[in-house]
């Protein structure tokens, strides 16, 4: 029995046909996340971050939450450890997707880990193949071409951000929360999944007011876990 799986029904199952069509299928993400990388390049370049330091904390992090978390941080007079934590709670919301994706990775330990790390958001969501299964080489097509945009964005801003001027008044700090409704609102068609969405905003709005940035994140994911073992379960049971 052949292990490939496909998002949908237009997406082919040979593994070089599914890695083109993740790297068609990302384009609009990569866009968009070169545009954002863009603007962390600026302000991690107004924080005080050297191009160099931007360019590598980009190419290692890869995740736009986490970096301009780290960033608000440092330039707010945070020291590095808080950056650092502040960034790891962000994060955390990788776990319950990297868990939801093991089953359809192939290989040893090292090599799992490996694809593991080609997890971002939205290659993530279209990679998702139905009955809790995903396509990795989708996957990887999809987060290959917006890797490489997240470092030329985040390589732009910082090395010739100066000639930006303001990224406010530009709107390029609109493009980050605008980027994850896109992601979120296919996943709203299922009443189930407003109820999750819905339980895991209030939980984050209530935080956001008491707990340290990245704290409501990790806590609100608790509701995304329970929806997750909800839908395994309804699965296993038909």
């Amino acid at each position: 029995m052949s292990d490939e799986v496909a998002p949908d029904a237009r997406t082919p199952t040979s593994p070089r046909a599914s890695f083109r069509a993740g790297l068609r299928a990302g384009v609009p993400y990569a866009i968009a996340g070169g545009v954002l990388a863009l603007s962390f390049g600026v302000l991690a370049s107004e924080a005080g971050f050297s191009a160099i330091g931007a360019i590598v904390m980009s190419a290692i992090v890869f995740a736009g939450s986490a970096q301009f978390a780290a960033i608000s941080i440092v330039a707010g007079g945070g020291g590095i450890g808080a950056a650092i934590g502040a960034a790891a709670l962000m994060n955390s919301r990788f776990l319950p997707m990297g868990i939801a994706l093991a089953p359809s990775l192939r290989g040893g330990t090292l090599m799992r880990a490996a694809q593991g790390q080609t997890v971002v958001d939205a290659s993530w969501v279209m990679a998702q193949a139905g009955g809790g299964r995903f396509d990795r080489h989708f996957l990887f097509g999809a987060t290959t071409v917006q890797y490489a945009t997240w470092l030329g964005g985040t390589a732009a801003g910082a090395l010739g951000g100066g000639a930006l001027g303001d990224t406010q008044a530009l709107g390029l700090d609109v493009i980050f929360p605008a980027f994850f409704l896109a992601l979120l609102l296919p996943e709203l068609r299922e009443a189930r999944s407003r109820g999750v969405a819905l339980a895991g905003a209030l939980i984050a709005l209530a935080l956001v007011p008491l707990a340290p940035p990245g704290v409501p994140v990790l806590v609100a994911s608790v509701a995304a876990l329970a929806g997750l073992k909800r839908r395994q379960a309804r699965s296993t049971a038909s």
